[in-house]
C-alpha cells in the first residue's frame, strides 16, 4: 500500500509540475514552416530480426538475421550503422528449489552495406546484460543507452535502470548518476539527448511508470523532491525522442484510454497533438522517432503496420502492411 501511495502522490506531483491540462490542438502550419518530402532510410524489427527500407516502404532488406532482436534502434549519423538490442534469459534454481528467471540485454551494431549480403554479422557492444535503449548521438563517437545494473546479479530481486553512455567500441563507459548505488527506487530508461545541454528520460517509481522527466546533463543526483521542486516534467509521458534541431520533443501519452503522439518545446510551453490511433489499436510503445529534417515521425501500431505523419498531425502514410513488425528507426543521414 505504501508503495502505491508513493506513485500516485509522485504522478501528481509531475501533473502539478507541468501545469497542463490534456489538449488536441495541432501545430499550426506557419508554425511548422516547410514540410518538405521525407528523406532517407527506417529500420525496423520484423519477427526478432533487423530490416530496413526505404522511407516509403520501398525496398525492404533484410540486416541482421538475430532472431532475437529486441527493442529501439538507432542509426549512426553517417548512415552506415545501426545500434540495436539482442534478448536472451537468465533462469535460476536455487539449491532450495527456490528461484526465477530475468530477462537480459546487450547492445550490438549492424553494418548497413550488410543488407541482403551477409545478415549474420553485427559486433557486440555491451556485455553487462543490461544494455537497451540504444540512442546514437550527433558526434558519431558515442551511444547513450539505458542500463541495468543488477543485470548480471543472479539473485536480483528487481532491475536497476540508469542512463549510461560508451563509445561505439564499448569504452569510456560513464554512468550519469553518481548516486546510482544509492537508488533503489527512482529508475530512468528511454534517455534521449536534447538542446541546450538537457536529456529526457522516463521516470520509473519502483516497477510503475510516472511520466517523463527533463533534466540538465550535469544534474548527478535525482531524489523526489528535486524533480518535484526544480525539474521540468511531462505526467503519463512514455517513449520521449528529441527532434535533431532540438525545437521539439515527441513523445507518447500513455493513458490507454487517451493514447497520442504529441510534440512540445523543451521548456514544455507549447504542446501540439500529432496522432491518436483509431478505436481498437495502439501505439506501439519503444521510443519515436524523428526525419533527419524534423519535420516526420515513424511511429507502429499494435496490429504491427508502421507509420509515417509530419508533426502538424498531417500527411499519413502507412509504409509497412501489418504483421511482426514493430520499432521503427529513421536514419538521420539525408
Amino acid at each position: 500500500m505504501k508503495k502505491t501511495i508513493t506513485l500516485t502522490l509522485l504522478s501528481a506531483v509531475l501533473i502539478t509540475s507541468t501545469g497542463w491540462a490534456q489538449q488536441d490542438r495541432k501545430l499550426p502550419p506557419e508554425q511548422a514552416g516547410k514540410i518538405g518530402v521525407p528523406l532517407g532510410q527506417i529500420a525496423f524489427l520484423r519477427d526478432k530480426t533487423v530490416w530496413i527500407m526505404n522511407w516509403d516502404g520501398s525496398n525492404q532488406q533484410k540486416l541482421v538475421t538475430a532472431g532475437n532482436a529486441n527493442g529501439r534502434l538507432s542509426w549512426a549519423p553517417d548512415g552506415k550503422r545501426i545500434a540495436f538490442v539482442r534478448q536472451g534469459e537468465f533462469k535460476l534454481q536455487g539449491p532450495d528449489n527456490l528461484g526465477g528467471f530475468h530477462k537480459v540485454y546487450d547492445l550490438f551494431v549492424a553494418y548497413v552495406d550488410s543488407a541482403g549480403v551477409n545478415t549474420n554479422w553485427w559486433r557486440r557492444l555491451t556485455t553487462g546484460l543490461g544494455g537497451r535503449y540504444p540512442e546514437w548521438q550527433p558526434d558519431g563517437n558515442t551511444i547513450v543507452f539505458t542500463n541495468d545494473i543488477n543485470a548480471e546479479y543472479v539473485n536480483a530481486d528487481r532491475p536497476n535502470y540508469q542512463t549510461c553512455s560508451i563509445d561505439t567500441v564499448g569504452g569510456s563507459y560513464r554512468l550519469f548518476r553518481s548516486d546510482w548505488q544509492d537508488s533503489t527506487d527512482l529508475h530512468a530508461i528511454m534517455p534521449t539527448m536534447g538542446p541546450a545541454n538537457l536529456y529526457a528520460f522516463v521516470l520509473f517509481k519502483g516497477f510503475n511508470p510516472a511520466g517523463i522527466v527533463i533534466a540538465p546533463r550535469d544534474v548527478t543526483n535525482f531524489t523526489e523532491k528535486l524533480i518535484r521542486e526544480k525539474l521540468k516534467s511531462v505526467p503519463k509521458g512514455y517513449a520521449p525522442a528529441w527532434s535533431p534541431d532540438g525545437k521539439w520533443l515527441a513523445y507518447i501519452h500513455n493513458e490507454m484510454a487517451n493514447q497520442a503522439i504529441y510534440i512540445t518545446t523543451p521548456d514544455l510551453s507549447e504542446k501540439y497533438l500529432v496522432y491518436k490511433p483509431p478505436i481498437g489499436q495502439n501505439l506501439q510503445t519503444y521510443p519515436l522517432s524523428w526525419a533527419p529534417n524534423s519535420k516526420w515521425l515513424t511511429f507502429g501500431l499494435s496490429d504491427g503496420s508502421l507509420w509515417i505523419i509530419d508533426i502538424t498531425g498531417n500527411g499519413l502514410k502507412q509504409i509497412v502492411a501489418s504483421g511482426l513488425n514493430v520499432a521503427p528507426a529513421w536514419s538521420k543521414h539525408k
